[in-house]
């Protein structure tokens, strides 16, 4: 009985925590939860004219594709780092491969697209303020 058996091996097991906690975070929670329920249906609930920048909030969309291949690639590549993503780029020991520089640009690609999305999110907060007040 070897104390250190998986189902998975253990790289396999750091990919798929790196991936997961990026995917939930940059993929799912701030474009969908910020993007979608604060563009879509707050305005919707409250009977104004939703999407108040639609152009931004259509690029903050299109920025995700990008950024899930970039994802997709550092997985073939070896990004598993484990709870964090952030090892110590410069050392050929911990980052020999490009999977964790693929994995990085993913994760800012999807950071600006979730931006984007929040602002949009208070711009159109703020237009259903002013348009309450008139």
């Amino acid at each position: 009985s070897d104390p250190y058996y998986n189902l998975i091996p253990t790289e396999m097991y750091n990919h798929v925590i790196t991936s997961h906690g990026i995917i939930m975070i940059f993929f799912f929670l701030m474009p969908v939860l910020i993007g979608g329920f604060g563009n879509y249906l707050i305005p919707l609930l409250i009977s104004l004219p939703d999407l108040n920048l639609p152009r931004l909030n259509a690029l903050s969309a299109w920025l995700l594709i990008p950024s899930s291949i970039c994802l997709v690639i550092s997985l073939y590549f070896g990004s598993g780092t484990g709870w964090t993503f952030y090892p110590p780029l410069s050392n050929s020991t911990f980052s020999s491969g490009s999977g964790t520089d693929f994995l990085m640009f993913s994760l800012h690609l999807a950071g600006v697209s979730s931006i984007l999305s929040s602002i949009n999110f208070i711009c159109t907060i703020y237009s259903v303020i002013y348009q309450g007040r008139n």
